[in-house]
């Protein structure tokens, strides 16, 4: 299924059904979930997906800044999206609440407190160069999205993957098909974008390869970010699965087919090498 249009993207977004509808909470055995042990070194991962989930509200502030934001597809499909990403920060929080690990009743703002300073201020300058671009930087914006939406799907599988405790398979389960909405959209949108000009191409190419960092990096601390990579994606079986659901499908928008830069960067962190097919 391919869009020719933003607008048909919008179109088919607003047709799939929410997942984790309030008949689904109600669904979570909540009360089983000390049943069953957790590994504590998931715990940290955990945490970051929590808080990164809940930062959606500032990305979406950042990008409302932008003509991206102001696109009338985009900016609809952002108002749902960030409503959506809230729940799964709520999920997870619930979770590991559950799972004996509660945090404080602020952890929110104590989180955003935390917030590096140099994102602080990288928030407030890149919207300026972005509206120099105008709508040329929109493929930009959405093939990023696209990158950090499938890495983030990939991300909650290798997790249900290697913590097998079947309460957190079953709330990932359910996160990741809105998950997989949300990376169609952008990638969808990011083909569109790109298709109309080689410039367009030649800029995301180059601001990916130069610039890109894994998705929450920047709201939290790199050595943050690259902890929770190696205890997701360390091995080649890791870093392969990274390549064929992330990588190669971002090859396959227009201009990109030589990108390279998720696969070699999460390589670099886990100190893993892939051959290139």
């Amino acid at each position: 299924m391919l869009f020719e249009t933003e607008a048909e993207a919008i179109r088919w977004y607003d047709s799939q059904e929410r997942v984790l509808t309030p008949e689904f909470l109600k669904t979570i055995p909540w009360h089983t979930v000390k049943d069953h042990p957790l590994d504590p070194s998931f715990v940290p991962t955990l945490i970051y997906m929590r808080d990164v989930e809940r930062f959606t509200s500032l990305y979406n502030d950042e990008l409302a800044r932008t003509p991206t934001g102001k696109d009338p597809a985009i900016k609809q499909f952002m108002e749902r999206w960030s409503t959506e990403e809230i729940t799964h920060s709520d999920l997870l929080h619930r979770f590991l609440e559950e799972a004996g690990y509660p945090s404080d009743e602020r952890w929110y703002e104590e989180a955003k407190h935390n917030i590096p300073l140099a994102y602080r201020i990288k928030s407030h300058i890149v919207p300026h160069i972005t509206n120099l671009l105008g709508h040329h930087f929109t493929g930009v914006h959405m093939t990023w999205g696209a990158i950090n939406e499938l890495s983030t799907l990939t991300g909650y599988q290798r997790l249900w993957t290697l913590a097998k405790h079947p309460v957190l398979d079953y709330i990932l389960k359910h996160i990741a098909r809105e998950e997989a909405s949300h990376a169609f959209f952008y990638w969808s949108v990011a083909r569109v974008k790109l298709l109309q000009s080689n410039f367009r191409q030649k800029l995301a190419k180059f601001m990916i390869s130069k610039f890109w960092s894994p998705v929450g990096q920047g709201t939290k601390p790199a050595t943050a970010a690259n902890a929770v990579i190696t205890n997701l994606f360390s091995g080649i079986e890791g870093l392969e699965l990274i390549h064929q659901r992330v990588t190669r499908r971002i090859q396959q928008l227009p201009g990109l087919d030589m990108l390279n830069k998720v696969t070699d960067h999460i390589g670099a962190i886990t100190q893993t090498s892939l051959v290139k097919s």
